[in-house]
């Protein structure tokens, strides 16, 4: 395996900065000064690097992932978007909002969630891709699927990136097709499937383990020929893991930075929040939805994947003009 070693980065965004203070991933709004880390070159550049996730994105800031499920059984928001005409007026939706990319699903993966069969998911999100495109759209997809077929589908309809909640573990192939694709692909954190994962998850150490996943799942998606800057993590808040569970991914998520990878952070209206909060309604825990995502974002996270893109947006833009130096340093 790769020698990903894991320094724990302190990040911190409060002003003034020190002169010696170094940015997170090419952030301009989150920093660190770590000795121990620094004096190790190799992961000292890892840690600073910026995250290019395509040529078209900014690397200096959080990017928001607007989601589009045209699925009648998403936890959130299944059944709103799945026709052509109802996902495509989301779509606009999202991009009028300030959604960076745009994440087209057409099978939910929520916890019980059954396989929706390969025929139909292509069916959901080929059409709607190229429907986007047609309609003069230039925002970056995203595919959200486990599915070669699929994901191949979509990328010839004009997808960009690849989301892969089985980081490669469901079908072998999916490689393949991102390699010769040369797209992105996100390789997400599960402990099981949708049907069992929230059933009894147990880590010895959560945090350490989701990286040792994920740097094992780097390993292989470069063997099978992706490119080690075309790799996306996403530690999977929600999959196989607890209300504890997942507030101790979301205090640790710096320590992901150490993979040289960007971070993706998918928490939007999930039951940990209305676990917390007491909002059992999934679609009314955007308050706490803006809270993690800004938890995230000063955690140096690149992408933030959310339901609520007008929001987010906003609450994002108040977040940069606070932590940014009045010299722009």
């Amino acid at each position: 395996m790769t020698a990903f070693i894991p320094f724990r980065v302190s990040p911190r965004t409060d002003i003034p900065r020190p002169k010696n203070a170094l940015p997170v991933a090419g952030s301009a709004h989150v920093w660190w000064r770590d000795e121990s880390a620094a004096q190790n070159p190799v992961c000292r550049a890892r840690i600073m690097a910026p995250r290019v996730i395509l040529p078209s994105l900014p690397t200096d800031r959080p990017l928001v992932m607007g989601i589009v499920n045209v699925t009648p059984d998403s936890f959130s928001d299944g059944g709103t978007a799945d026709t052509l005409h109802s996902a495509l007026a989301r779509t606009r939706a999202l991009v009028d909002a300030g959604a960076d990319i745009l994440d087209i699903g057409g099978e939910s993966t929520r916890p019980g969630a059954s396989v929706v069969p390969l025929v139909d998911e292509i069916a959901r999100t080929a059409p709607v891709i190229a429907a986007i495109r047609a309609a003069g759209i230039t925002t970056p997809i995203s595919i959200d699927t486990r599915k070669a077929a699929v994901a191949e589908a979509a990328l010839q309809a004009g997808a960009d990136i690849v989301n892969d909640v089985s980081a490669l573990t469901w079908d072998p192939d999916l490689a393949r097709v991102t390699a010769e694709a040369g797209a992105p692909i996100c390789l997400m954190h599960a402990q099981g499937t949708p049907q069992t994962m929230q059933s009894d998850p147990r880590y010895g150490d959560v945090l350490h383990e989701v990286y040792d996943y994920l740097a094992r799942r780097m390993d292989y998606a470069v063997s099978k020929g992706i490119h080690p800057e075309r790799i996306i993590t996403d530690p999977g808040i929600g999959f196989g893991k607890t209300v504890q569970h997942n507030l101790t991914l979301l205090q640790g998520l710096a320590l992901l930075h150490s993979l040289g990878a960007p971070i993706l952070l998918g928490a939007s209206r999930k039951g940990f929040i209305g676990a917390i909060s007491g909002v059992q309604k999934a679609s009314a825990r955007m308050p706490g939805s803006l809270a993690v995502a800004l938890a995230a974002a000063a955690q140096g996270a690149q992408i933030i994947r959310v339901h609520d893109v007008a929001e987010t947006v906003q609450a994002l833009a108040l977040w940069r003009a606070l932590t940014t130096a009045e010299d722009g340093k």
